[in-house]
């Protein structure tokens, strides 16, 4: 361990003592999870690759950008791992930035950890406390002020947690983060956190606020529409309450809800929530798949793949969201589609095709395969003709040639997959067999200690070398069942981990099934029916004593609300364009959103045909024709989607009107307007009916109102003389 600092007496609350401390943090390079399984058996979580870059140099790199002075890294399972990674690495040569190691092999909760960092006395003042999966770009500065301020006015304030605004799924109550659904109560002129409940610790639908809380507070704010982003201020005095109550092991579960109901001591929780910045932790592997897919678009700046920080080589920005290391073998005939990263070394094949994946160093591609939304780590083989789906491929994996990976598949490292094999959705395969007894959600991930990991059922127990890493991990030696992978396959297929196929399907990297989505709309809808009382609470709203429903319509709430749903049916869209899923998919999706932010057809239609006007204005065109027909062949491609929600001619008319605002704001659309309008009409995407409507509601509006329907004028004349034309014929053909 690096040398300890002495400052400040613990708990020192003396201002111009602490503004001499140094800024210090915490960094738990543990989860105490189990999730990661079976990858974690063999490497440490916070060393896994995230877009090609071990997560814990994004949590350094962000701490070290955000002022902080001196690092503890608290390491547990696989502590040599992290250590060596750490002492070998550039962090540990930073002028102005210490990192300091502090290694414990007995520790089996975040409460041990911070219990015995509290008995080496080396926090002087205030600290952050995060752990080593967590990617953030946010300034620390106002939080910190916040916190202090706090802290001068009561002593009691002893933690400030850092959310961000995240709606769930109302189908599938989790976060696009994989995380269930979270309720917090919140003083709205305080920011004090009075509540913390998430959907895994409370039984179904049910939310029970003491009668105190909303005696003591007139003012609450119940939500279920943010994100914890498990980036903690702190007091010294957290660590002493810690070690004053040893039930305190998990940090959110024990301690949070612990200090929440806690009305002797007094202490106080309060938030701060960002809007711009950008803060998430890999709580599981879907939210690895759409943390590595918001790095590759660049939520996280500087924090992307070719802004070199530590450990990651050259890579260079290309179009669409391509990253391309400079030394790469690719064919000609291969094709790279959007958002792709492919690290330095790897060699692909002709005619193969990858998109939305993250390829990593000295990988080998062979001819004629399909990669989709997938993660491929280092020294990878990959045979002629296979198809990867959404899967995770761990370093040194054989894939041989024409075998298939189903969505949602892990291969941990050096599996070997035989020949025309398909590996099952779900599942995961690891040189390891699967531990008879599964451990509990707070034990360890030991691969170099054998106390931590629960025994593994094997013929034979010896001593084996994995990864460059001699382990006493028992495992089996014999010749690897080939039945199990195919011909030539090494490797066993665990069984499905506790929480059956629903937790499958809920944290993995592949997209939900069409079923499961299907199904969870059912269970809602039946939910929705037991809901009409009128009893329950709303989403998100103020509570006050003796309040009525109408305080709730606050127009900048449902403002924000449409704004969100519009981004989020638009990243649904991309996301079907760019990982060609089917239309039935999408309508899943979105329909689900609908019921989540309360919205009608209309406004699904509204915030799906904005994104297909997006989609072919970023169509390359070189003229006005061009981009009109650009527009046509999005239109046409994508009809089926945007008619499912035009059963109505209001519905119709709001397209209308949406493509109104587009070219009102958009300086390319405005002098087309009337021919995408026709296209539309031509299309069958709009009837006669609601062109004619629309024109009629517009007679008295303001001459500023009327652009649009002035320069469609010919295109309505002709509509109007046309219909005319058909009355009197039909007219006619009565009287006969």
């Amino acid at each position: 361990m690096g040398t300890q600092k002495k400052g400040a007496s613990r708990g020192s609350e003396d201002p111009v003592e602490l503004a001499r401390v140094p800024l210090q943090a915490i960094l738990l390079a543990d989860s105490f999870t189990t999730k990661f399984r079976p990858i974690t058996l063999e490497r440490p979580k916070v060393l896994l690759p995230l877009v090609n870059v071990p997560m814990i140099n994004y949590t350094l790199a962000w701490l070290e950008s955000a002022g902080i002075e001196e690092v503890f890294v608290f390491c547990c399972a696989h502590s040599k791992q992290v250590i060596d990674y750490l002492e070998s690495s550039e962090w540990f040569a930073q002028p102005n930035f210490t990192v300091t190691t502090i290694e414990s092999h007995n520790s089996v909760s975040a409460g041990d950890a911070l219990r015995l960092i509290y008995e080496r006395n080396v926090i002087n003042g205030d600290f952050v406390l995060i752990s080593g999966d967590t990617v953030s770009n946010m300034s620390l500065t106002q939080v910190l002020q916040e916190h202090k301020e706090r802290r001068k006015k009561d002593s009691n304030a002893v933690m400030t947690v850092v959310i961000k605004r995240s709606k769930p799924s109302q189908i599938t109550h989790q976060s696009r983060l994989g995380t269930d659904e979270l309720f917090m109560a919140i003083d709205p002129n305080t920011k004090q956190l009075l509540y913390y409940e998430d959907k895994a610790d409370h039984a179904k639908g049910s939310i029970y606020l003491d009668k105190l809380l909303l005696a003591d507070n007139p003012s609450i704010t119940l939500h279920n529409d943010k994100q914890d982003c498990h980036i903690d201020i702190c007091s010294p005095e957290v660590l002493s309450l810690f070690t004053d109550n040893f039930d305190y092991q998990h940090l959110r579960r024990h301690f949070l809800k612990g200090l929440l109901v806690d009305d002797i001591m007094g202490y106080k929780i309060f938030t701060h929530e960002i809007h711009s910045s950008y803060a998430a932790r890999i709580d599981n592997f879907r939210s690895y798949d759409t943390i590595s897919k918001d790095i590759i678009q660049r939520w996280t700046y500087p924090l992307v793949p070719d802004v070199k920080f530590f450990g990651n080589s050259s890579i260079k920005l290309e179009r669409q969201g391509m990253y391309r290391a400079s030394e790469i073998g690719q064919s000609r005939s291969a094709q790279i589609g959007p958002f792709t990263v492919i690290g330095s070394g790897t060699k692909i094949g002709n005619t193969t095709k990858i998109s939305n994946s993250v390829i990593g160093e000295g990988c080998s591609i062979g001819s004629n395969v399909s990669i989709e939304g997938s993660y491929i780590w280092d020294n990878v083989t990959i045979e002629d003709g296979c198809k990867l789906r959404h899967a995770i491929v761990c370093d040194g994996v054989i894939v041989k040639s024409g075998a298939v990976l189903e969505p949602g598949v892990v291969l941990s490292f050096k599996v070997v997959v035989g020949q025309q094999f398909i590996v099952p959705s779900y599942s995961k395969v690891s040189l390891l067999q699967q531990p008879t007894k599964q451990d509990s959600d707070e034990e360890l991930e030991y691969a170099d200690n054998s106390g931590g990991i629960a025994e593994i059922s094997s013929i034979t127990h010896t001593v084996g070398k994995l990864n460059g890493e001699i382990t006493n991990q028992p495992f089996e030696t014999q010749c690897w069942p080939t039945s199990e992978l195919g011909t030539g396959g090494a490797g066993y297929v665990w069984s499905i981990c506790e929480g059956g196929h629903d937790e499958e399907w809920r944290h993995s990297v592949a997209p939900i099934p069409a079923d499961k989505l299907s199904e969870a709309i059912h269970a809602a809808d039946d939910d929705l029916e037991l809901t009409q009382d009128g009893r329950s609470l709303p989403p998100s709203g103020e509570l006050k004593p003796d309040s009525n429903d109408s305080e709730y319509d606050d127009d900048g709430e449902s403002r924000d609300d449409s704004i969100y749903f519009e981004k989020e049916v638009e990243a649904t869209f991309l996301r079907a364009v760019h990982e060609n899923i089917t239309v039935d998919h999408v309508i899943l999706e979105v329909n689900s959103l609908r019921l989540s932010y309360n919205k009608v057809a209309a406004d699904c239609a509204g915030g799906l045909f904005y994104s297909l006007m997006k989609l072919a204005l970023e169509t390359p065109h070189d003229s006005a024709s061009e981009l009109v027909q650009a527009t046509t062949n999005v239109l046409a491609k994508w009809k089926k989607l945007l008619k499912y929600y035009l059963a109505e001619i209001d519905e119709e008319i709001e397209v209308i009107l949406k493509l109104e605002e587009i070219c009102e704001s958009t300086k390319e659309f405005a002098p087309v307007f009337d021919k995408i309008l026709y296209q539309l009409y031509d299309l069958e995407v709009i009837q006669e009916e609601a062109i004619l409507r629309w024109d009629d509601e517009k007679k008295d509006a303001d001459e500023s109102d009327k652009v649009f329907v002035k320069q469609a004028e010919k295109f309505i004349q002709w509509l109007r003389e046309a219909s005319e034309e058909e009355e009197e014929e039909e007219e006619e053909n009565d009287e006969e």
